[in-house]
């Protein structure tokens, strides 16, 4: 199937690794532009290099760091100068810190929500006004099934989630009229760079051996493993296609039933 994304223009934070840069690659393949930050630019211009030599396609590195307003508005603003039009914003960059509520700090909290959060809303802030003027546009929020699952060693992650998924929806409902619509893409653990902190993490706060911590999240997972970041990728460049944008103010789970398998066994207690 064509996904009619050849020269669109899309903006990607959290670029220089993980899913970023896998969703950032998957957009290039298809023909489109990309910017894309990072809070380093040494590794983010290696990336963006890395993808346009494979790619062809114009990949510019901004360095910014979203915790604050003024750099979320610069990159924003560099990309727009930069490619001419904002047809798609990928939200991506930010991690919560996993933890019971015992462990977790005022900081952990503060974190959660300052980047994982905060730095979407300011990224949507700066985007939404150049998407209505330019008639239009498409936001994918990458959050996580945490915020739609209960999981008290995931508080944090789930809180910061779940705000996202709500300003997904609410946002969906006031600027349908300006043609833009947004869509949530819920993973469950993926296969990234942070994967073994998680695990020592768990490891930790449950009293448990590595090895064992590092097989809780395969075993929740009818599909008995985590998801690859590749396949994040393929499920955002589709939904970023102008094929799908009627699909609006929705979230979609990618995370091999997860979310589902866990819902049951507790209602099933």
């Amino acid at each position: 199937m064509e996904l009619q994304l050849k020269d669109k223009k899309a903006l990607v934070t959290g670029g220089s690794q993980g899913i970023g840069k896998a969703i950032a690659l998957a957009l290039a393949q298809e023909g489109v532009d990309v910017a894309i930050c990072a809070r380093t630019l040494a590794p983010l211009k290696k990336v963006a290099d890395e993808i346009a030599k494979a790619t062809g396609r114009r990949i510019v590195p901004i360095a910014a760091d979203l915790t604050s307003a003024a750099d979320a508005e610069r990159f924003v603003t560099e990309a727009h100068q930069a490619l001419g039009r904002i047809d798609i914003l990928v939200n991506n960059a930010g991690s919560a810190p996993g933890g019971v509520i015992e462990t977790l700090t005022e900081d952990d909290w503060a974190k959660a929500l300052q980047l994982k959060f905060m730095g979407y809303v300011r990224c949507i802030r700066y985007a939404l006004p150049i998407m209505a003027k330019q008639g239009g546009g498409r936001v994918v929020n990458l959050i996580g099934n945490d915020g739609v699952k209960p999981s008290y060693w995931e508080i944090a992650p789930g809180a910061a989630n779940a705000a996202g998924q709500n300003l997904t929806k609410s946002l969906a409902g006031q600027y349908g009229k300006h043609n833009i619509s947004f869509v949530a893409v819920n993973p469950g653990p993926v296969n990234t760079e942070r994967w073994d902190g998680l695990v020592k993490a768990m490891s930790r706060d449950m009293h448990l051996p590595y090895e064992e911590a590092d097989k809780l999240a395969p075993a929740s997972i009818p599909m008995g493993r985590i998801v690859e970041p590749v396949e994040v990728a393929n499920l955002v460049t589709m939904l970023a296609s102008p094929l799908m944008h009627y699909v609006t103010g929705t979230m979609i789970e990618i995370d091999g039933g997860q979310e589902k398998s866990l819902m049951d066994r507790s209602r099933d207690r």
